[in-house]
């Protein structure tokens, strides 16, 4: 090693040796070094012959890097670290504890001095302030073994998945004054409250540090570090294992695409483009103003491939959703002719990001079985969720961005003119069984003048509450996973505000109770029923019996269980007209009892339905030999459970077979 100029520091027992340290440093040529957690960054040591913290960071362009903190004044040139060839510089400060503030102070080629926060810290400051903060991850007491095991040995293809999205500094505020709940406090609440409403995961917004509000955790300068707007690493460990204990798995957004500008943060670290491409036609993101990851460095592939693994390993985390996959995919993603350049074959494809996240997903699938991995990806990319060995990408599921848009262009209509749109909600067959789905009414649909859901819909206001139940059930009950954004299931009047609580009061209105009931008992219908969950992701669960009724704007279609142990049939009915004797074929003979309604009372319809139940009958229908007649309910769906025989109280009246 070289030592910079001055150096005040010492190699000590609790250091890295110097064989250690260049085999570290060494594999940081591999692109492949996922742990790079473990040795750069900030390490207290406590060995019996030193104590204080070791440092290490990737500046190979520095002229000089020293730690500044309160004992330097925040002034540069007290604690100089050593440089090697690998361009990493490595250090201990004595007496340096677990919570103590830090910054590297860098001086560049050009004999500026910067100060950055250290890009593997595992805690940091409240914004605004910058400093990154010495931790410990070691000592917390870990509850969720019997968890983690079963996680491994699920297969969630086959699993009811209803995820809540959550927005941790805007989903309850404390009554006290504080602006953030803390993370012992979020997790009290939601544990209680997904088990109440029948989700079985939260989907939090980036946790990962981030220095303004306003981007909602999608512009990161910590990618190891959960914000400390909610509490220590400690209290987000905390926070998850509660979620475990209470049966509720966690996923997080996480930003691999692009990174801010702010002058602490990753971009030009050193004085060069580092993280980022230095060509603004490869290294800037036109719609966010923000930097895109160089993902053919092996270092900076090092880097994410690092944050990806560190999350499911050092906090428990049951899975990512990765956000702006397309971004990453395309080289032209929001360019025009001129703005990027081809690859090496003249393409517009990102051969480097496509190479890291296929790495990515093999990393992460074979050492932690059982997470998820989920792509936000809406274009038509081919094989997104499928393994990197069968061609794919490797992700686990996608979001189905197609159905999304589609179902709710089609239920802004006036239902007088959904008529001529039949079509819109029947296309998804088309492609349903491509990917693994994840069907999702997201952060992004109720934001940016876009209103919330509720105000989205049409007609008066019974027919706008009526109209977001459609539009959640449909969503429960089609093949897919479900994911649905925090304040839908109150009916929320107003678009999501990041610096406000949810509108909680709405919930004392029978009507916006209504809404909370009718996400509750279809999220535990799901649970409930295999037909709903267990054949999610192959097409032997789905079947339609009709989607071509443009007249009345109706649609029918069974869902089946694995084994033939379970068969449903649902019924949507689109237009604000009740339909009695409406007659749908049905796949068996017997008895189908009504398991929901959405029309029912107790979530603010009008009670239209089928009487609880209905028989089937010997006449054809649909291309079937038997059939049911239905009322159906105004902007109702209605959900039938097959049974081979109709409850004794009906063998009087019962129909012959």
């Amino acid at each position: 090693m070289k030592t910079a100029r001055g150096n005040s520091m010492r190699q000590t027992a609790g250091s890295l040796t110097e064989a250690a340290l260049e085999k570290q440093q060494a594999s940081m040529r591999s692109g492949m070094n996922c742990t790079a957690y473990d040795w750069l960054g900030a390490h207290p040591i406590a060995d019996g012959q030193f104590t204080g913290t070791r440092f290490a960071v990737w500046a190979p362009n520095a002229q000089e890097v020293c730690i500044i903190c309160d004992r330097t004044f925040w002034k540069h040139g007290g604690f100089y670290l050593n440089s090697s060839n690998e361009g990493v510089w490595t250090g201990t400060v004595p007496d340096m504890q677990a919570g103590e503030q830090y910054k590297y102070s860098i001086r560049t080629h050009a004999g500026n001095i910067i100060e950055k926060c250290d890009p593997y810290a595992f805690a940091a400051e409240h914004p605004p302030k910058t400093a990154s903060i010495v931790s410990n991850l070691g000592g917390f007491t870990w509850h969720d073994q019997s968890w983690v095991e079963q996680r491994r040995r699920t297969n969630w293809y086959e699993k009811p998945l209803q995820i809540y999205e959550v927005h941790l500094g805007s989903w309850r505020r404390p009554k006290d004054g504080r602006r953030y709940l803390t993370y012992h406090e979020l997790a009290d609440q939601l544990v209680e409250y997904c088990q109440e409403m029948g989700f079985t995961h939260l989907q939090l917004m980036p946790i990962t540090e981030y220095p303004f509000d306003g981007s909602w955790g999608y512009q990161s300068t910590g990618y190891f570090a959960p914000t400390s707007r909610h509490g220590s690493p400690h209290d987000f460990m905390a926070f998850v294992d509660k979620c475990h204990a209470g049966g509720i798995g966690v996923l997080i957004d996480w930003v691999p695409g692009h990174f801010p500008t702010d002058e602490h943060g990753l971009a030009m670290f050193d004085g060069t483009s580092l993280y980022e491409h230095s060509d603004p036609r490869q290294g800037f993101h036109p719609d966010w103003n923000t930097n895109i990851f160089n993902y053919g460095r092996f270092e900076v592939r090092n880097f994410l491939l690092s944050s990806a693994r560190f999350w499911c390993d050092k906090y428990h985390v049951d899975g990512i959703r990765v956000d702006a996959v397309a971004s990453m995919l395309y080289l032209d993603y929001s360019r025009t002719s001129g703005q990027w350049i081809p690859n090496r074959f003249g393409g517009r494809e990102n051969l480097e990001a496509i190479q890291f996240l296929k790495d990515m997903n093999t990393m992460l699938h074979g050492e932690f079985p059982g997470i998820l991995t989920i792509a936000e990806e809406s274009t038509a990319w081919p094989g997104v969720s499928r393994p990197v060995y069968d061609g794919g990408l490797g992700f686990t599921m996608k979001w189905d961005m197609g159905w999304m848009n589609d179902t709710l262009r089609y239920l802004r209509r006036n239902p007088i003119h959904r008529r001529h749109h039949q079509n819109d909600l029947s296309f998804r067959s088309l492609y349903a069984f491509t990917e693994n789905f994840v069907m999702p009414l997201s952060h992004d649909e109720v934001v940016h003048g876009k209103h919330s859901l509720l105000s989205q819909m049409p007609g008066d206001q019974w027919q706008m509450f009526a109209n977001l139940r459609l539009l959640l059930g449909y969503q429960a009950l089609l093949p897919g996973k479900s994911l649905l954004f925090m304040g839908a299931e109150i009916g929320q009047w107003t678009e999501w505000n990041h610096d406000a609580e949810l509108d909680w009061a709405l919930t004392g209105i029978d009507t916006h109770a209504g809404i909370k009931r009718f996400v509750k008992d279809i999220n535990h219908l799901v649970i409930e029923h295999p037909a709903l969950h267990e054949r999610d992701c192959t097409h032997d669960g789905f079947a339609w019996i009709q989607a071509d009724d443009a007249a009345n704007s109706v649609y029918a279609f069974c869902r089946f269980a694995k084994d033939g142990k379970e068969t449903l049939v649902v019924v949507l009915n689109m237009t604000p007209i009740p339909r009695d004797g409406y007659g749908v074929g049905v796949p068996l003979p017997g008895y189908y009892r009504e398991i929901l309604n959405s029309d029912a009372w107790m979530y603010g319809g009008t009670d239209v339905g089928s009487g609880g139940g209905v028989q089937s009958k010997p006449n054809p229908m649909h291309g079937r030999a038997q059939s049911i007649e239905l009322t159906l309910p105004p902007l109702g769906i209605s959900v039938f459970r097959h049974e081979p025989q109709a409850p004794a109280a009906m063998n009087g009246a019962k129909t012959t077979t």
